[in-house]
């Protein structure tokens, strides 16, 4: 929501190698992988807003995709294959994102790109990654088209690149789970919809707003905000004279946190539901007053994943300031999925990298499985994951806490 080759000295590597210093302790550059010694050296892309509202999750994001390539070259894991990153920021906005993506396909090293954040951001990238054969592998895009296409609310499902590929589950699952959670468990049956009219926001209040009514709720009121809007004056009232007993947002949490502590300066205490656009600390930040929200998160939380452990005690050891945020555990999984899919392109390979082995690489990602952060790691025929687990959060005690994990049943 919220890359290169060391050998590129271009303006851009230039900001992003800055960019680097804060999302860890300031003493290691942005290619720097924790690996040394011969062999070839390839690149792990990555896309991320690592400046602007959306940054704290950015940069967990590049942290994570950073450890991992430490720890594959501090174990060999790929013998004879040295790994780097190339962190570019998008400033979550398509056109950044886009120019981003030629920068990468422009640079030879780079074998697979681990981002972006924001679902609009992907929409500008596709193509370019397709057009080179170059993998990319999201953490956190959950709008539905990206990899079913457009028409996939009508059930003609049609895969648009099969360089994509994504970690994180679809807007598909997390907008009807929210829904049936608002409805079965916090027994809610008039919701006021907002979102800010963006590909993630949007598709996100749209297949809550399905499911909800379709679980017996009603929609007592509808409005569209801008990402930056920052005064909801004028949405609180409509709310409170809605007879809402609670609030779905479709957005991030920049503008959700805001819109929820404004709400209960007005005396709107209803809760605010998003998605996992909106599961930051930062929300938590923005809005004292947001003990009793909710908030969806894909797959099930990585504090309580045995298969996490590892990765929550490398990322301290590892000193980064900034912690790993909602996408830590599933950028980390990008990135592996990618090395494993350049380690089973070696092997097939007699040993060596191939000369341009992206093509080689994107078939080979279709086909990984492991064991990682998140649980197991595989895709579907769409690039999607194939773990289909969430996790609802409510704020308590200044923190977001477990209130249920699970599956959605359509």
């Amino acid at each position: 929501m919220r890359h290169r080759s060391a050998a590129v000295v271009s303006i851009a590597v230039i900001a992003a190698l800055s960019l680097s210093a804060c999302g860890s302790r300031g003493d290691k550059k942005s290619g720097d992988g924790g690996g040394s010694g011969g062999g070839s050296t390839v690149t792990i892309g990555i896309d991320a807003p690592l400046t602007g509202d959306l940054s704290a999750i950015g940069i967990g994001i590049r942290n994570s995709v950073e450890l991992a390539v430490k720890k594959a070259n501090e174990t060999n894991e790929v013998p004879g294959v040295k790994f780097q990153i190339k962190a570019l920021d998008d400033t979550a906005k398509p056109g950044p994102g886009q120019q981003n993506a030629t920068q990468l396909v422009g640079d030879k090293s780079v074998v697979g790109v681990v981002g972006p954040l924001n679902s609009s951001v992907a929409q500008s990238m596709q193509q370019i990654f397709a057009d080179a054969n170059l993998v990319e592998i999201s953490p956190a895009n959950t709008g539905v088209a990206l990899s079913q296409g457009e028409k996939w609310v009508t059930g003609e499902k049609k895969r648009p690149f099969k360089t994509y590929f994504r970690t994180a589950t679809t807007d598909a699952v997390q907008g009807p789970f929210a829904a049936q959670f608002l409805a079965k468990d916090a027994k809610k049956s008039k919701v006021f919809l907002i979102d800010d009219q963006k590909t993630y926001g949007a598709g996100l209040a749209a297949t809550f707003k399905a499911e909800f009514t379709k679980q017996g709720g009603s929609i007592v009121g509808e409005e569209h905000v801008n990402p930056d809007d920052r005064d909801f004056a004028a949405i609180v009232t409509k709310v409170k004279t809605s007879g809402a007993e609670a609030v779905y947002y479709g957005g991030e949490y920049p503008a959700a946190g805001p819109l929820s502590l404004q709400l209960k300066d007005a005396g709107v205490n209803i809760p605010l539901m998003g998605g996992d656009g909106m599961q930051s600390a930062d929300f938590i930040k923005l809005n004292p007053k947001s003990a009793g929200d909710f908030a969806t998160a894909v797959g099930g939380p990585v504090e309580q994943l045995p298969t996490a452990a590892k990765f929550i005690a490398d990322y301290k050891a590892a000193g980064y300031k900034d912690p790993y945020e909602t996408y830590g555990g599933y950028s980390y999984d990008s990135s592996w999925a990618i090395i494993q899919a350049v380690k089973s392109v070696v092997t097939a390979n007699n040993g060596k990298l191939p000369a341009d082995p992206r093509a080689a690489v994107v078939d080979a990602v279709q086909k990984v499985s492991f064991d990682g952060v998140t649980g197991k790691v595989s895709f579907d025929e769409f690039g999607d994951t194939t773990n289909k687990q969430l996790t609802v959060y409510t704020v308590k005690d200044g923190k977001w806490d477990v209130e249920k994990t699970g599956t959605f049943s359509g």
